[in-house]
């Protein structure tokens, strides 16, 4: 099959990451010869290579597809309205829980294809959205792929564990709870008893666990009602994320391990003051982290919320030639093997931790042979060219 060029408008951010994302993106639609655009949300009165000045001109010739991160350059009303006078298709990828973007997904341009990153995240979109957003897929993460990593010297390598990632104390999250509800005891108490479930339960989905506790507390909703809880339950899903960081971090810390941390707020951890435990630069571009991973023998994970999702992280990590240590979602046990091109770790297990790592750190011709089956996974399937091949096969599709 034949398809002709493409003209796409992309976008870059506030959100340095993303524009890292969109940058491989444009590489590979490049590749086959597709048009593009990126405009830069961040100033667009200023004239240059990425200006409103030059989107104007672009777009005398029909656009035919816009792609955007977490609906920036779709969700705003100026958008949505400026591609549903061209009858352009609209491509959100999020890479964060939909519960963030309700808004969004009330309100966006009339052709509209919506990606999220955990299979979980599909379904409660269909059953909450579903009306408002008729086409939503899964789509995992990707990596950057970037040559066949260096094993030669593995074991020469300065850092012997690395995690990349920012941390908070876990009680600011219920704070904002109670600045928010400060005059609503019982939803305050909701939220409250929803920190200590899903940090209790940690294999149950943020959605899953703002339903159990409903029930738990007997409370009686309209759908409306439990879809604004939902929303509200973001401060919380931070929660468990950074309480298992914490909790994590200081377990192979106080195990006298070599421990890196490339990120914002580790200052604040307990376990910083320790003589083991190293802090990089936290505001080095996510591109150049992508070296520094180069750099671990073993690379920690520790995902998002996410229980049936993937993470770029653990991509990136093979992509770079380090071992993978995480724990686990339903998608990652479907998609990888323990012990032979991923090591998960339990969450239910933490003290277990520093014996894997050390057991590994010990065994190095062993994690070599992990990465080198992992790096072909990846390499073979979750890398951008194959996200942008699945984006033009959706977009085909529906053109």
């Amino acid at each position: 099959m034949i398809f002709k060029v493409m003209r796409f408008v992309l976008f870059y951010s506030d959100v340095e990451s993303f524009n890292y994302f969109t940058d491989r993106i444009v590489e590979e639609l490049n590749k086959k010869n597709h048009e593009c655009f990126v405009l830069d949300l961040r100033d667009m009165s200023e004239s240059g290579e990425h200006s409103f000045e030059r989107f104007n001109s672009f777009l005398e010739k029909k656009a035919d597809v816009a792609i955007a991160f977490d609906g920036l350059g779709i969700k705003d009303r100026i958008f949505v309205e400026l591609w549903d006078s061209m009858n352009i298709l609209a491509i959100n990828i999020l890479m964060d829980h939909p519960l963030r973007f309700h808004p969004t997904m009330l309100r966006h341009p009339r052709r509209y294809i919506q990606f999220c990153c955990d299979r979980n995240h599909v379904e409660y979109v269909k059953k909450y959205f579903g009306e408002s957003v008729a086409d939503v897929r899964f789509m995992p993460h990707a990596g950057t792929y970037m040559g066949e990593p260096d094993l030669e010297n593995y074991e020469k390598r300065p850092y012997d564990v690395l995690f990349s990632g920012t941390f908070y104390e876990p009680h600011i999250y219920l704070e904002q709870i109670d600045e928010m509800f400060s005059d609503n005891e019982l939803i305050k108490m909701f939220y409250h008893n929803l920190a200590d479930y899903m940090t209790d339960r940690n294999e149950v989905s943020t959605e899953q666990a703002v339903v159990d506790v409903m029930d738990l507390m007997r409370l009686i909703m309209s759908e409306k009602q439990v879809i604004q809880l939902f929303r509200f339950a973001e401060p919380v899903d931070w929660l468990a994320r950074m309480y298992y960081r914490k909790q994590i971090v200081q377990v192979i810390a106080d195990s006298g391990i070599d421990l890196w941390l490339l990120g914002r707020g580790w200052e604040n951890h307990p376990a910083a003051m320790l003589d083991n435990v190293h802090i990089i630069n936290d505001r080095i571009p996510f591109k150049d982290t992508l070296p520094i991973m180069a750099k671990a023998k073993i690379n920690l994970n520790i995902m998002p919320w996410f229980k049936d999702g993937t993470h770029d992280r653990i991509f990136n990590i093979l992509l770079q030639g380090s071992l993978p240590l995480t724990d686990k979602s339903k998608w990652l046990e479907d998609n990888f093997t323990d012990n032979e091109n991923i090591v998960f770790y339990d969450l239910n297990e933490l003290d277990s931790i520093p014996e894997i790592i050390k057991n590994y750190l010990d065994n190095p011709e062993k994690s070599k042979e992990i990465i080198k089956n992992g790096f072909n996974e990846v390499a073979d399937k979750y890398t951008w060219t194959q996200i942008t091949e699945q984006i033009l096969a959706c977009m085909y599709s529906c053109v």
